[in-house]
């Protein structure tokens, strides 16, 4: 039987893509690479501080991150653009079909676990339509340990009392999808870019005259698939809306 429904935040629910409006006002001509290394690099410095066993808040890897990204590219901003920047991450949209998913699944137990630092969530989720729909936030700084850390996971069972095999982890992230799974939690796959649709895209652009890739496709190949890790999810939906389903079905 399911308990809960836990939803990843970061890509699942909101858009990281939405940063790029910010980004490209920033530094017109080049919003879209910004916002794709910005968020590769996001994730790897949360995966180098957990096994460099040095921890920081996801807020200080967003901006550290965003140094990076910036400091590649020949990018001086000032303090304050940098702050207002930064700040994006704090204002992603919803994707369209967050809320009629939650408020389908509204005999269900809701949750968010997120690699979001406690400041991060309550700002973006507290914000936003999902406010009342999303009964518990979590986030893994009370482990300081970053998804996919089994500790991290370990905080589901913690704060809502259920057991892994009662929970339906939903995420569109193909290293938290494989973290969930090997964890035990049963795993909803978002695949909001289908590998079909994916391949002609680059088929297509390696075709044209300058024969690269754009950094959004190349983003989508990176960090948008499923993982090759031999977890795979129990169930790949193309909608959170979907969700509804899989309630009524167990």
């Amino acid at each position: 039987m399911i308990k809960a429904f836990v939803f990843d935040a970061y890509g699942t629910l909101y858009d990281v893509q939405s940063v790029a409006e910010v980004t490209e006002r920033a530094f017109p001509g080049h919003g879209e690479i910004v916002t794709q290394i910005w968020r590769m690099k996001q994730l790897e410095y949360s995966w180098l501080r957990s096994l460099m066993n040095d921890y920081r808040d996801f807020w200080t890897v967003t901006r550290e991150a965003l140094t990076y990204t910036l400091g590649v590219l020949g990018l001086t901003p000032t303090a304050n653009l940098f702050d207002d920047i930064a700040e994006a991450y704090n204002r992603l949209t919803p994707y369209p079909d967050a809320v009629p998913a939650l408020v389908g699944l509204s005999g269900v137990r809701r949750a968010i676990l997120s690699n979001g630092s406690p400041q991060m969530l309550e700002t973006l989720v507290g914000g936003s339509p999902l406010r009342d729909l999303i009964g518990t936030t979590i986030s893994v700084d009370e482990k300081r340990a970053f998804k996919p850390d089994p500790r991290a996971y370990e905080l589901v069972e913690e704060r809502l009392g259920v057991k892994p095999h009662e929970v339906v982890f939903v995420s569109s992230n193909g290293f938290d999808i494989a973290g969930a799974k090997r964890f035990g939690f049963r795993v909803a796959r978002i695949e909001r870019v289908p590998q079909a649709a994916l391949a002609r895209e680059i088929d297509d652009e390696r075709n044209n005259v300058a024969g690269a890739l754009r950094p959004a496709t190349l983003f989508k190949a990176l960090r948008t698939q499923e993982e090759a890790l031999g977890y795979a999810p129990d169930f790949v939906i193309s909608s959170l809306a979907d969700l509804s389903r899989i309630a009524v079905a167990a």
